[in-house]
């Protein structure tokens, strides 16, 4: 299957055609990919996982060429179907002009309802097309609502960003585009308290295409 995103088909195509899907990192320290670069094992779609497209049903999540892909069009979560306590996790990601993406962290399962967000059950890593924008608690790199990165170290879109995130305890630590942006104690700060200390990590569709690639894992 093609994806076809108006404006932004050359895009695309120069990030498939650049970045082909490698499992040299399999092995890496006791990371392991938890995306096999071939389909969605492991992962489940949280809310709807279709849109309506020239009179059919296309998904939202799909793998092309090694790279796991959101198509955008509502908003939906795709979770790794494992609880988890401590942990690190590395990943790749490219966002497209004006899009809105993050990541779930130590969350509950996403059934619709506001109170179910990972922003709202755990965390959720913002990530945005803000390149050179302030940092807020609402920019890039933030606990979203919660916490201000360090720096807005996104890239402009169409460039890719690695993104490291550590959960141990109390302590989440995340690196973006080898930047600490966020090194904190929850249990120091009273408004994230009592966040949990385990559930799941996800990625978010909030309407906007993107793409990711190299998700890795290791518990801790």
């Amino acid at each position: 299957m093609r994806v076809a995103w108006p404006g932004v088909a050359l895009f695309l195509t120069a990030s498939i055609v650049a970045c082909p899907f490698t499992r040299s990192h399999a092995a890496d320290g006791g990371f392991v990919e938890i995306f096999n670069g071939r389909d969605l094992s492991g992962w489940v779609a949280d809310g709807k996982d279709t849109f309506e497209k020239d009179g059919r049903q296309d998904p939202i999540w799909l793998v092309e060429r090694g790279m796991l892909v959101c198509q955008g069009h509502g908003f939906t979560f795709l979770r790794y179907d494992q609880v988890l306590d401590d942990f690190t996790v590395r990943l790749e990601f490219r966002v497209t002009p004006k899009s809105n993406t993050g990541l779930g962290i130590r969350a509950a399962r996403f059934t619709g309802p506001k109170s179910t967000r990972p922003s709202t059950t755990g965390y959720e890593l913002q990530l945005l097309d803000d390149h050179g924008r302030r940092p807020s608690r609402y920019s890039s790199g933030s606990l979203y609502r919660y916490l201000a990165p360090k720096t807005n170290a996104i890239k402009p879109a169409g460039e890719w960003n690695s993104v490291e995130i550590e959960c141990r305890g109390p302590r989440i630590k995340v690196t973006l585009n080898e930047q600490l942006i966020q090194d904190i104690d929850q249990s120091r700060i009273d408004v994230i308290a009592k966040k949990p200390l385990s559930g799941y990590f996800s990625l978010q569709n909030h309407n906007s295409p993107v793409m990711f690639r190299n998700i890795r894992l290791k518990k801790l």
